[in-house]
């Protein structure tokens, strides 16, 4: 009886073991390659050695974060308004994205003005983050009164 019970409780830990299809998840961050998504990639290279080519991709892929978010929650994950909102914000990246974005980069947006756009685009999008996660607005309003007063 107890090799039974043993064989039993084997057999039940096998069964429960997850099945082979890939699980779910809440948020898409722009598909996995080497075990990493493209949000880690490119946010760690452009974080560690910024250049303006890497300020044009991450710009990018953000858009696609934020018009494309897929996953279960159907909603871009935590905090990706925000930083994309941060992003557009800086001067810098404006400049960098009118000078050095190519051609299909340039034409995600339409209008090719992109200091007043990004400007524009960038309170909408920290407006959106409090929208979807309104915990984050402790956050997001001080950064909205900082750059709003400019």
């Amino acid at each position: 009886m107890r090799k039974a019970l043993i064989l039993l409780v084997f057999i039940v830990s096998l069964a429960s073991c997850g099945s082979a299809r890939k699980a779910q998840v809440l948020y898409y961050w722009g598909g996995e390659s080497d075990g990493t998504t493209r949000y880690e990639r490119l946010a760690y290279n452009n974080f560690h050695r910024e250049t303006p080519q890497s300020v044009c991709d991450l710009v990018v892929l953000y858009e696609d974060l934020v018009k494309h978010p897929g996953g279960l929650c159907n909603k871009p994950a935590p905090g990706i308004c925000a930083e994309y909102g941060y992003l557009l914000l800086i001067p810098e990246t404006a400049s960098a994205f009118t000078e050095y974005a190519t051609s299909e980069q340039k034409a995600i947006f339409t209008s090719g003005d992109f200091v007043t756009y990004f400007r524009q685009y960038g309170l909408e999008l920290l407006q959106m983050e409090m929208e979807y996660y309104p915990e984050a607005t402790t956050f997001i309003m001080p950064l909205l009164k900082k750059f709003s007063s400019r």
